[in-house]
């Protein structure tokens, strides 16, 4: 069984998609320069114009400085993390989101923050970028199928947004929902999940600084089929945990059911925190490829517990038996 996640695969690029490893690591020196200094960022022309990124504007952000949030792994091609992905609104295929969802509309787009908070609103996709300033995150995302990437993105710590609104005592979750629309959705067709596709943190999970509302990647905005145009990073977590294309997110009392749990509770638990030692009920998960490095040839390297962000986030967990909260 497949997982939704933003992710890339084992598909060979053309040569002209790839963004040049030299174009890209030349940006890094000017975001760090940047970031040094205090000016304002922006992408350069030969940046803006390469072919792998047409129809994508250029996003600014600042480099973060969340304890985490930059890890020094090699990145993951953007022709891999853009051309192969789950994402099953668009199909069951991993090549089937970058052929579908091109038709889904991304703006207007507004987002409803709504439920146990004090003030509740609705915000569209201008007003929650400019709710604060966006950084550029370098994370590991590791799919529950056993693969793994490393990807920029862009966008600043959820708990800015949810800090704003005011969560109420009673609060202790929070739910996502993300877009159902059958008109640019074909796979929403195929019965395989609960449509539309939900998700859920413990409020404390969702207010952790390195839990990303995401709205690019690669110096650029989202991608459609990488959950344009705003979702959620939580990098700890197997990929599905972070949701796409989000219309609402909801602060609840009780334990959301999400889509991948109702469809599968055995399988697929409210956690779902990367973990070596809890093995999936059909697979192992002590090991992972890293994608852009070989594809099914790839050597398996070792899964780190909560994917390598123990240090940072192993407090969420303390004195809970993580085999029995899966």
């Amino acid at each position: 069984m497949l997982i939704q996640t933003g992710a890339s695969g084992f598909m060979h690029p053309h040569s002209s998609e790839i963004t040049p490893e030299a174009a890209y690591l030349q940006r890094r020196e000017f975001l760090q320069w940047s970031a040094a200094s205090g000016v304002a960022l922006a992408s350069g022309a030969a940046w803006a114009e390469n072919s792998a990124f047409a129809g994508l504007k250029p996003v600014s952000a600042v480099e973060s400085t969340v304890s985490g949030a930059r890890v020094a792994d090699k990145l993951t091609p953007f022709a891999d993390a853009s051309s192969y992905n789950n994402f099953y609104e668009f199909g069951l295929g991993k090549e089937d989101p970058v052929r579908n969802a091109q038709a889904m509309p991304v703006r207007p787009w507004t987002v409803r923050v709504e439920g146990l908070v004090n003030k509740p609103q609705t915000l569209d996709l201008d007003a929650l970028q400019k709710l604060s300033a966006q950084e550029e995150r370098i994370y590991r995302l590791r799919c529950v199928e056993g693969w793994s990437m490393v990807i920029p993105w862009i966008g600043y710590s959820l708990s800015k947004l949810l800090a704003q609104v005011e969560p109420q005592g009673s609060a202790k979750y929070v739910e996502f929902v993300t877009l159902a629309d059958s008109q640019s959705m074909p796979g929403l067709r195929r019965a395989v999940l609960n449509w539309p596709y939900t998700e859920g943190l413990r409020l404390d999970e969702a207010m952790h600084p390195l839990t990303l509302l995401t709205f690019g990647m690669y110096g650029h905005e989202l991608p459609k089929q990488n959950g344009a145009p705003v979702r959620v990073m939580v990098p700890w977590k197997y990929g599905f945990k972070s949701p796409k294309s989000i219309v609402a997110i909801r602060l609840v009392e009780s334990e959301p059911r999400t889509a991948w749990n109702k469809a599968a509770r055995n399988e697929y638990g409210f956690y779902s925190n990367v973990n070596p030692e809890v093995p999936h009920p059909r697979w192992s998960q002590a090991t992972e490829r890293r994608i852009g490095e070989g594809g099914l040839l790839a050597p398996k390297r070792k899964t780190q517990l909560f994917n390598g962000y123990e240090e940072q986030v192993a407090r969420l967990y303390a004195g809970m038996d993580l085999r029995k909260n899966f």
